[in-house]
């Protein structure tokens, strides 16, 4: 299995204790918690990860330059912030397989690979990792009808029974058939292509989620480590 990983946000919420690294670098009781994601991931079963780096990126390509996770690395470097969706273009370009995960590198979440590659391998469609909303509202809510993804909203309802995860497998060609600019959201270019995507879903079986994008989250994590 590959991985790309989004690694090269400004991460500006996250300044006020982490200022001198990129917020996936942020040290959680003395190891990047990109390293944490990471060294999850080989666990699981993946060979390759394509870290997605921009601010601060020789912070993240220095220190995984010299890794010892026994992980193929790669990295996927832009010179300006390219959304999440730019970024995903110009890294699934260095995949080798027909299809690939993507992460977000401030977000820690337990999920199932095996359930994730059944839906793969049975629709050969986009696959996202659901789950349960949190208290707060974020997050934006997701609307289901039965295991097909019907829309992505901006704000989560009181009656919405899912959050985006930020876990997908996507095909390698996903974006061969639309136009796409060279800098987007891959959020934005979800919703706008829900109809012909046909995307489908598996749901975490846990509340095992973390995002350190927050000073308090941040917080949280460490404690729980």
């Amino acid at each position: 299995m590959e991985a790309i990983i989004l690694a090269g946000g400004l991460g500006t919420r996250l300044r006020s204790v982490v200022s001198d690294l990129p917020k996936p670098m942020a040290s959680i009781n003395g190891r990047p918690f990109l390293e944490i994601l990471m060294t999850d991931l080989k666990n699981k079963g993946f060979k390759k990860v394509i870290l997605c780096v921009g601010y601060l990126k020789e912070k993240i390509i220095d220190y995984f330059s010299q890794s010892l996770l026994d992980i193929e690395i790669e990295f996927s470097s832009e010179l300006e912030p390219l959304g999440t969706g730019g970024a995903i273009k110009n890294a699934i370009e260095k995949c080798s397989s027909d299809h690939v995960y993507v992460f977000n590198g401030d977000t820690f979440q337990e999920f199932d690979p095996l359930a994730m590659n059944e839906l793969w391998f049975n629709y050969k469609a986009p696959v996202v990792l659901l789950r349960s909303p949190p208290d707060e509202q974020r997050y934006g809510g997701v609307a289901v009808n039965g295991r097909e993804i019907v829309n992505f909203k901006t704000s989560q309802g009181n009656s919405d029974s899912y959050i985006n995860a930020g876990v997908y497998i996507l095909p390698k060609t996903i974006f061969d058939n639309y136009q796409v600019p060279e800098k987007f959201s891959i959020e934005e270019f979800f919703k706008e292509n829900i109809d012909t995507l046909k995307m489908r879903y598996t749901v975490a079986e846990n509340d095992s989620f973390t995002d350190i994008g927050t000073p308090l989250d941040y917080a949280k994590f460490i404690s729980k480590q």
